[in-house]
């Protein structure tokens, strides 16, 4: 799809599913960290007030049609930057989980480099987030596995604080993991030719609500990332998605195809 849209700098996506208690200190907080970012809401299917709260705060709010999960979301988000033209993307959790201060880091370390992504690691530097030691066993393993058949360190796997260029934008608007969006999107994009890094990051814990993996689910939902990275391996690349045919075509003029 050609992107009319004048060229823009930053956008903050924030896939939200019942953060009404969560979402007007969040956009708060965006604010105070950049005041020129533009923020935009995917409301998830949520059975809350998490639009009405997101409105009454100012945000731009996309409305999905269903509870589509993460995946869904974040890939809606995705388009919704690139389509309005926008050069940069931040992600971050409708939950506070990420604090917005945190933003100004990511988005030096993206300009700063030439990374296609950065993602935000709780495990690097000062550690600043608590967690069982059942998931933290998990997310060491996924690291490892990650690190070596993406051929690049990895110590966050399910981190989904990030900040991503155009060029990835693009991909991820076309081609994005629905079921575990995190791990898989980081091996999908290094198949596909683009690159990422990270760098620390403070994270906090939910500022309300339940998360949706607790316990014993840890365990599963490890299991099934694995299978899931597995089967990933045995697809075959797009060719029309590679880093080299994306960056062509923007080079010539023509975001998409």
């Amino acid at each position: 799809m050609l992107c009319n849209e004048p060229m823009k700098e930053t956008i903050v996506i924030v896939p939200a599913y019942n953060e009404e208690l969560n979402i007007k200190t969040l956009l708060d907080e965006v604010r105070s960290a950049g005041p020129d970012l533009d923020v935009v809401i995917l409301n998830d299917g949520s059975l809350d007030r998490t639009a009405e709260a997101a409105r009454r705060s100012g945000a731009k709010v996309i409305d999905l049609p269903c509870n589509l999960g993460v995946g869904g979301a974040v890939q809606a988000g995705f388009s919704y930057a690139y389509e309005n033209g926008y050069q940069y993307a931040v992600r971050i959790d409708g939950d506070g989980q990420h604090p917005p201060s945190e933003i100004p880091r990511l988005l030096e370390a993206i300009k700063s480099s030439e990374a296609d992504l950065i993602l935000g690691s709780r495990f690097l530097g000062e550690k600043s987030y608590g967690s069982t030691r059942l998931r933290y066993c998990g997310i060491y393993l996924l690291a490892q596995f990650l690190s070596l058949i993406c051929r690049r360190k990895v110590t966050d796997p399910t981190s989904g604080f990030q900040a991503l260029r155009r060029p990835l934008m693009y991909f991820f608007s076309q081609a994005y993991p629905m079921d575990y969006p995190e791990p898989e999107a980081l091996a999908l994009m290094r198949r596909q030719g683009y690159d990422f890094a990270e760098v620390p990051a403070v994270f906090r814990e939910r500022q309300a609500g339940v998360s949706s993996i607790q316990g014993w689910g840890t365990l599963y939902y490890m299991l099934k990332v694995f299978l899931a990275l597995i089967v990933d391996r045995a697809r075959s690349v797009d060719p029309r998605l590679s880093r080299q045919r994306v960056m062509e075509a923007m080079q010539h003029g023509r975001d998409g195809y």
